[in-house]
């Protein structure tokens, strides 16, 4: 709730510089604090499955650092190349963790999996599957 509300107030200047009227102003804010509420509880869902994300991302954080490095040596990157790094990074890395992770959790229509607490953390996060391998654990 309070991060809702911290988002809700961080994106009104962003806002206002596109538009002074107040109810665009309002409505797009009400209309991403529910579109963000709708994708964490998408998100959550899938998160187990979401292995090798992690080193995806740290390697877009690896390629932003190194472009940075490198602007005053080769210049500015043309934003089509770092867009599709970044995007091919991260693509990459959901693809890779749903094709590693695609028999971790078979799912049979007939039998739902149950939700638990998963026993490994020590967050309230929420699992399917209570068979993961330690291995897989942490990848990076």
């Amino acid at each position: 709730e309070l991060v809702d509300l911290v988002f809700a107030v961080d994106s009104v200047p962003a806002i206002f510089a596109i538009t002074t009227d107040p109810f665009i102003v309002y409505t797009s804010n009400i209309f991403a604090i529910l579109g963000l509420r709708a994708l964490y509880f998408a998100l959550a869902a899938m998160i187990h499955r979401s292995k090798y994300l992690k080193c995806a991302l740290a390697l877009v954080l690896v390629f932003s650092g190194t472009k940075i490095f490198l602007v005053g040596f080769i210049g500015k990157f043309p934003p089509a190349v770092s867009l599709g790094v970044t995007f091919g990074l991260i693509a990459g890395g959901v693809l890779v963790s749903l094709w590693k992770t695609r028999e971790q959790c078979s799912i049979d229509p007939a039998h739902p999996p149950q939700w638990q607490l998963a026993p490994d953390s020590s967050k309230a996060s929420m699992t399917p599957c209570a068979h993961t391998p330690p291995e897989t654990a942490n990848v990076c």
